[in-house]
């Protein structure tokens, strides 16, 4: 008995869901780690000594390294197709570099350490997203990289509720990092199960071509980058609102977790969204990072956490359909070189805003509200002329 192309797409489907469920339980233990400490570096690095310019400078480079080198493993990924054996290392990274920063001792160690973490980032991205796009054909690329992004941010909203927990046992941010051991070891028990429900689509097929992509990928690059300069990075901001005495140590992370959890939901609505209404999608979520400088930097206790959700909720938008806009457009075996190329110019261009934003900091609050104001606002009218070019190509 043959069965139907009906039941055949429907097992591909649900095949598919099966692999971005459990990349997405990769992402949620990996989250955990990372954002768990992430939601404390701000005011960690202040303590151990560190400026507002130097704990910008750190999330910055942190961030374009995190961006910049997948330049380079994207190009590494798709040459070599070793797409499982990058993932698995750059996972690994994780593992040795968040624990270590309970014993740095300086601010300087505990940027080198984040360094490492952000470079594992970097080597393991675009191959991951390779092998997640690949599954997302079957279910839509907002709606499967939706799915991926709440579970993965889920991970983000526990790992700083974990942080709460250590820093209000021990009234110190240091030993915190070392309860983040042990989302790093499951990360990789969860990628080697992710390994075995690989569906064969999710493995790009070697086939010859060209690394030239579209004019429109590139056009769709200079409005990411633009959108990443303007966007100002949450160590910086719980540096101020500690610094303004407008959240308590413990707060800090509880905040963070907070906008995980926000950050996670409206990936899911706006990766729904994106299926059917395009680019118009993400301008509308730009409006909301937006709100996020003024509320965050010239408001109270209240604007804070108005910002963190604004905040939050661009960041959402951005997670659900940046990945999926390039999917949409480039084809499977040059997505590595997509990816990465992307993620390069995003990263360099975040750096260089955090670079900007945290020379402003110290001189006018309100010329760094603006240089991201008019950032993303640039950012929002290309992708808003963009959308009928990425749509065209899609067909």
């Amino acid at each position: 008995m043959t069965s139907s192309p009906g039941q055949t797409l429907s097992a591909k489907r649900a095949a598919a869901l099966r692999f971005i469920v459990c990349l997405g339980v990769v992402s949620l233990f990996a989250d955990m780690t990372y954002e768990g400490a992430h939601s404390i570096i701000g005011p960690y690095l202040k303590d151990l000594g560190a400026s507002a310019f130097a704990v910008a400078m750190i999330s910055g480079v942190g961030e374009m390294l995190a961006a910049s080198l997948r330049l380079f493993s994207g190009r590494f990924a798709d040459r070599t197709r070793a797409y499982w054996t990058i993932t698995f290392c750059g996972y690994a990274m994780n593992v040795i570099a968040v624990p270590a920063l309970a014993l740095a001792g300086s601010w300087q160690v505990a940027a080198i350490l984040i360094i490492i973490e952000r470079t594992g980032k970097a080597f393991r991205g675009p191959a991951r997203d390779v092998l997640l796009s690949g599954a997302t054909q079957e279910v839509g690329h907002g709606w499967g990289f939706g799915i991926h992004s709440i579970m993965d941010q889920t991970g983000a909203v526990i790992g700083p509720l974990l942080m709460v927990a250590a820093v209000a046992r021990s009234h110190h941010f240091g030993p915190g990092f070392l309860w983040l051991a042990f989302p790093a070891v499951g990360t990789l028990i969860a990628l080697m199960a992710a390994r075995t429900l690989n569906p064969d689509h999710a493995t790009p097929v070697k086939q010859p071509s060209s690394q030239v992509l579209p004019k429109v990928f590139w056009l769709y690059v200079a409005a990411a980058g633009l959108l990443a300069c303007g966007m100002v990075d949450f160590p910086l901001l719980a540096y101020h609102f500690q610094g303004a005495n407008m959240a308590t140590p413990v707060e800090v992370p509880l905040l963070y977790a907070g906008a995980m959890g926000v950050n996670g939901l409206t990936a899911l609505i706006f990766g729904r969204m994106f299926d059917r209404f395009g680019l118009n999608t993400l301008v509308f979520g730009i409006f909301f990072s937006i709100l996020a400088l003024p509320l965050g930097f010239l408001g109270g206790p209240a604007g804070a956490i108005a910002s963190v959700a604004c905040w939050a909720t661009g960041l959402g938008a951005q997670d659900a359909c940046l990945r999926s806009g390039i999917a949409t457009v480039v084809s499977m075996n040059k997505r590595g070189v997509a990816f990465g190329s992307f993620n390069g110019v995003y990263g360099v261009m975040w750096f260089l805003g955090s670079l900007t934003m945290g020379l402003l900091y110290s001189r006018s609050l309100m010329a760094l509200v603006l240089f991201g104001i008019v950032a993303q606002l640039g950012a929002a009218v290309m992708f808003f002329r963009l959308r009928g070019m990425l749509a065209a190509k899609a067909t």
